[in-house]
């Protein structure tokens, strides 16, 4: 058993913010699923949105986001996370960052624009924005004497009031449990403090530009120790993901839309070769993410499609390669050359919207328990999250949770006597196969009825299966150790439940739900909240 101050699960953008700011007084674990690279925010690509430019105001920031967000957002959220944004970039900047240059006299830093913005306000290090933040991030963590990194480490379940060798009812927690892979063995780690920083649920899914290990762990720990979570019905299909049999969860990134990138459909269909967007929004291809997302599934089903075209080649080269270097060359590797040819692209699942509820200060529901970025919803987000404002929640409550924890230090007293993890009683298991399977099935019924066009009898056969996993697995589960695959199982499933019991629940279609039986959008928006 290993004490700290302050665990946090997680080692992205979320986890490492929170991290530096706690680690000038505090003794601070990150523990990174993998390596401390392997999260959603290394793979991020467009860039981070803040109020830079004189012409642009909070209010439009504000506004811009309310509207992507159909109306769902909690405004005092999202003024709170807006009005900060500047000096989250600031900060980056001075943790060395390499925002783009600006390119325009007086201008400090070069800023695009995304789908549903109203001004350039996107900074960005050209189109791999998140590399370069958590490289700064990790370089910053690990040169800290007051933070410990360890790789590795799967969180199986945090440690609860439940866990003490004298039982509590408060809820409070103490630390998690956690599986390590060179061990193989499940250890605990207690704290004053936890911060929850594991990111998405982007993995339930069959198709998804998430990384590997975005399998909800943290939404599923939360809801287990007795969270409430919402909006989960809410995830964001990102409109561009390339379409390549090998190559599966390739984004590109939404700038080159905002740069001058064309929805085209293939050649050999009616309209082949010719835009498409402006049948759907006035916006065109600068609609908000779900808007384009619906559109590209519609003439894809209609005209039975494999993928429709994203086309920047009537830009010059120079502009294309300087603008896109990675996705210029990534692209090229597989034989396409983006100054010269349209790119395949189809919709996938690219961000979780909703999650474990959280407050301004980054408080989850439990003593002791704090959250921050993807696994939260923190009402910033709404039904519909705006463009390169994940990254810009990952900093700001980050930096809410560690302010928040230090300020009430005193408040937060040490755990008491924690039981180790007990596999006494479980046998190693012979039967992986059954693990692999199940992950398959529930990724595939997941996508097929959950998907961006859903209605009550597809929701309902997924729930039906859902149900049937559910025994399987908790039998699996209380009779053979723990593996990396059966702890994500089994967190998959959790997450598969309770986004289709938020679908189920709201009736009405709003931002990123979209149900053919109710096509209508209610007067009043109203969160979709859980309760264990």
């Amino acid at each position: 058993m290993q004490h700290y101050d302050v665990i946090i699960i997680g080692s992205g953008a979320a986890g490492l913010t929170a991290a530096i700011h706690l680690g000038q007084d505090k003794k601070v674990l990150v523990m990174a699923k993998g390596a401390l690279d392997g999260g959603s925010t290394n793979w991020a690509q467009g860039g981070i949105a803040a109020v830079l430019d004189a012409g642009d105001s909070f209010d439009a920031h504000v506004e811009d986001t309310m509207v992507a967000g159909a109306g769902l957002n909690d405004r005092a959220t999202v003024e709170f996370v807006v009005s900060n944004a500047p000096a989250a970039i600031e900060g980056l900047a001075a943790l060395g960052v390499p925002f783009n240059a600006g390119q325009e006299f007086g201008e400090r830093w070069h800023l695009t624009r995304e789908g549903g913005h109203s001004h350039r306000r996107i900074v960005h290090v050209d189109d791999a924005t998140g590399a370069a933040v958590q490289r700064a991030l990790v370089a910053a963590a690990e040169a800290h004497p007051n933070i410990t990194l360890i790789t590795d480490l799967i969180a199986v379940d945090l440690i609860t009031s439940r866990h003490g060798e004298r039982y509590s009812g408060d809820g409070h927690v103490w630390g998690v449990y956690a599986f390590n892979k060179k061990t193989k063995r499940v250890d605990a780690f207690t704290a004053r403090a936890t911060i929850l920083a594991t990111g998405g649920a982007g993995r339930t899914y069959l198709f998804s530009t998430a990384p590997r290990g975005a399998t909800g762990d943290g939404i599923a720990m939360a809801w287990r120790a007795g969270c409430r979570v919402s909006n989960m019905e809410m995830n964001q299909f990102h409109p561009t993901c390339l379409y390549n049999l090998e190559v599966k969860n390739f984004l590109i990134t939404e700038a080159m839309r905002g740069e001058g990138g064309l929805l085209k459909l293939p050649p050999g269909v009616p309209g082949g070769g010719k835009r498409f967007m402006d049948r759907f929004d006035k916006r065109g291809e600068l609609a908000p993410r779900d808007v384009v997302a619906r559109a590209i599934d519609h003439e894809i089903k209609r005209l039975g499609l494999d993928y429709v075209h994203l086309d920047i080649s009537h830009k010059p080269p120079e502009f294309v390669r300087e603008h896109f270097p990675t996705i210029y060359a990534r692209l090229l590797d597989l034989g396409i050359d983006i100054t010269q040819e349209p790119i395949p692209i189809v919709p996938a699942q690219h961000y979780t919207c909703g999650g474990v509820i959280i407050d301004l200060d980054g408080r989850t529901d439990l003593p002791g328990l704090y959250a921050a970025g993807e696994v939260t919803e923190s009402g910033l987000h709404g039904a519909n999250r705006l463009a390169s404002n994940s990254l810009l929640e990952c900093f700001v409550f980050g930096e809410a949770a560690a302010r928040h924890i230090g300020a009430h230090w005193d408040e937060l007293s040490s755990p008491p006597p924690i039981r180790p993890w007990d596999e006494s009683r479980v046998t190693d298991s012979d039967e992986e196969v059954i693990v692999q399977h199940n992950w398959r099935e529930i990724r595939r019924f997941m996508w097929d009825y959950v998907g961006i066009v859903r209605t009550t009898k597809r929701l309902e056969r997924a729930k039906h299966r859902i149900d049937l996993l559910a025994q399987e697995v908790d039998d699996y589960y209380g009779n053979f150790r723990v593996t990396p695959d059966l702890i994500e199982l089994r967190n998959l499933l959790e997450v598969a439940r309770l986004i289709v019991r938020s679908a189920l629940h709201r009736k009405e279609s709003r931002g990123l739900h979209y149900t053919l039986d109710y096509p209508e959008t209610l007067a009043e928006a109203k969160d979709t909240v859980l309760t264990p």
